[in-house]
């Protein structure tokens, strides 16, 4: 493919999952001769397990205690790792560079008032006029300045205070679309020429009962011990295992990273989003039309890194297809290993693609009952996300500068 000077290019990562923060644990990841099981915990929100976040000093990122205790934990995540992306690519001190990058976060609300929440659930028990109920504890027992935390803008907010981000700022609600419309929309701004740099990605913290339960309610949730993703089955509930997950990416144009003497990790070269219903083969189509942005990959370059939810049949349905249209191609399920991440799990996985590109990486298999070995480092690599009950998303990376 030929370069052009709006070609958007990878030149920053910040990452932060179970297996730790920054890139060296996670090119370790990628790099392992075979890999060891994840960092999951069983014990605290029993009986579901959850990839928790690693030990993190804030102060590396966040160096003022003011801010760290202004911001909840999704919030200190996302600020965390977007500081990574910045210092990765060489613009954390830059400011004319900070004061003019667009930034575009993927976020879902904030934190929820969980003594209330199980007010609520333990009075409905003995009630039957629940919406009265509902109305009467919402006016009188939620504080007024909980509404304030749970503002997804307050993400973009708080990156723009802690390091200096003032370019456009867009927030982007709805779980796993969310991420996939984040990038997408930054892709597009910088191929058209209306940006020439930008920061993109999201967090998202697994560790919370309001999550579990939001996830459960609709049987989407694994229980009891860890299984390898494409192992996961209906005997051990819905097949899901969320993560603590901060991913964010610097995107330039060839031309912005190039002047300034970047380091390029890999080119973007298309990335789509889409949604609809689900029934009578129509998710199969929607991810073959997607899977056509790569129509020209040779299978036996490209490593597909999908990130397939867990959830048990939409996650074999996509399986099914990946093997149809890239027979021959390395697939990797990377949300086994760190949990599936929500607002994060697509930027998560175009971060680890960059890294495997970059680094010329024989990527380990995460799954060896579904995942074969990988017979030489990739030229090409596919990323997919599917959220566990709507939207879809596939983007195509490219090695070298």
């Amino acid at each position: 493919m030929s370069k052009s000077d709006n070609d958007v290019v990878i030149t920053g990562v910040g990452i932060v999952t179970c297996y730790g923060v920054g890139k060296e644990p996670h090119v370790a990841l990628l790099s392992s001769a075979e890999v060891e099981p994840p960092r999951v915990e069983t014990e605290r929100f029993k009986p579901y397990p959850v990839h928790p976040m690693p030990e993190i000093d804030w102060s590396q990122q966040i160096p003022k205690r003011g801010d760290q205790r202004q911001m909840e934990n999704w919030q200190r995540l996302g600020v965390f790792a977007a500081g990574l992306a910045l210092d990765d690519a060489g613009l954390k001190t830059d400011a004319e560079a900070c004061a003019s990058m667009d930034m575009i976060v993927a976020a879902g609300g904030g934190e929820r008032d969980i003594k209330v929440d199980s007010l609520i659930v333990d009075e409905a028990l003995k009630r039957n006029d629940r919406e009265t109920l509902l109305n009467e504890k919402l006016t009188t027992e939620l504080r007024p300045t909980l509404f304030l935390a749970q503002l997804s803008n307050l993400l973009a907010g708080n990156i723009s205070i802690v390091h200096k981000v003032t370019g456009s700022s867009r927030t982007f609600m709805g779980e796993e679309a969310a991420g996939i419309s984040a990038v997408e929309t930054a892709f597009h701004r910088i191929k058209s020429g209306q940006s020439s740099h930008s920061l993109v990605g999201g967090a998202f913290v697994a560790e919370r009962a309001d999550i579990l339960l939001l996830v459960e309610g609709i049987g989407a949730h694994a229980t009891g011990d860890w299984h390898p993703l494409w192992q996961r089955s209906s005997d051990n509930g819905g097949g899901m295992i969320m993560g603590s997950v901060g991913a964010f990416l610097v995107l330039e144009s060839r031309a912005h990273a190039v002047e300034r003497g970047a380091h390029i990790y890999a080119t973007i070269d298309a990335v789509e989003g889409d949604r609809g219903n689900r029934d009578d083969n129509r998710l199969e189509q929607r991810l073959s039309r997607l899977s056509g942005l790569a129509m020209d990959a040779d299978p036996s370059e490209t490593l597909l890194f999908s990130g397939a939810s867990g959830m048990v049949e939409t996650s074999l349905r996509e399986r099914q297809l990946l093997a149809e249209r890239f027979a021959g191609a390395t697939l990797r399920g990377y949300g086994g290993m760190t949990g599936h991440g929500m607002e994060a799990q697509f930027p998560l996985g175009l971060a680890l693609a960059a890294l495997a590109l970059d680094g010329n990486l024989r990527v380990p298999s995460f799954d060896s009952s579904m995942e074969q070995p990988m017979p030489a480092p990739a030229r090409q690599a596919v990323v997919t996300t599917v959220g566990y009950t709507r939207g879809e998303g596939l983007a195509v990376l490219s090695a070298g500068a």
